[in-house]
């Protein structure tokens, strides 16, 4: 049963792939405190920065698994936006992660009221839960049942973003 298990359960036993739909401007009291500090102030991003992450994703890309996310945003960017797509996704991208932008600048949100969420083989979801501040407030892991709705966000979003390095090179650094 799904309510038993965790996020990180989630992460260890997804077998094809793995989405993430991020829609907040600022996850700065989410983690990596230090790291967006360290990039306000013009500090080189750390040889060392998301190493953990950058090799847990490469344990599962390397087996054939995907792990890609698709983030809702409009620019101007945040400062924290743009330490994340600088630093993070970059950074990611050696894992084999894949990033993609779902750029609502110029268009409607097709996400509206969507909240950020995890979906695994497109049949497990946890739902992110964050305080106004962007403090993570811990995932909500829901029924199998509950996943098509998931699934049709996903490809809603897949539908309506474009590579991330791609996007990047228009609007990036």
């Amino acid at each position: 049963m799904a309510s038993s298990r965790t996020l990180g359960d989630l992460f260890d036993s997804f077998q094809r792939e793995a989405f993430r739909l991020e829609t907040l401007d600022d996850y700065s009291r989410s983690g990596n405190v230090d790291a967006f500090r360290a990039f306000q102030e013009g500090r080189p991003q750390p040889d060392d920065y998301n190493a953990e992450w950058v090799a847990e994703l490469r344990s599962h890309t390397s087996r054939g698994k995907r792990v890609y996310r698709v983030h809702v945003l409009a620019r101007p960017l945040t400062e924290y936006l743009r330490f994340e797509l600088g630093w993070g996704y970059r950074k990611n991208m050696t894992g084999g992660e894949e990033f993609f932008v779902l750029d609502t600048t110029d268009a409607p949100n097709p996400l509206e009221d969507v909240p950020d969420f995890w979906l695994f083989d497109g049949t497990d979801t946890a739902v992110m839960a964050y305080d106004e501040r962007g403090a993570f407030q811990g995932a909500k892991l829901l029924q199998a049942a509950e996943a098509e709705r998931f699934v049709s966000y996903r490809e809603t979003a897949l539908a309506h973003a474009e590579p991330f390095t791609d996007w990047w090179a228009k609007y990036g650094e």
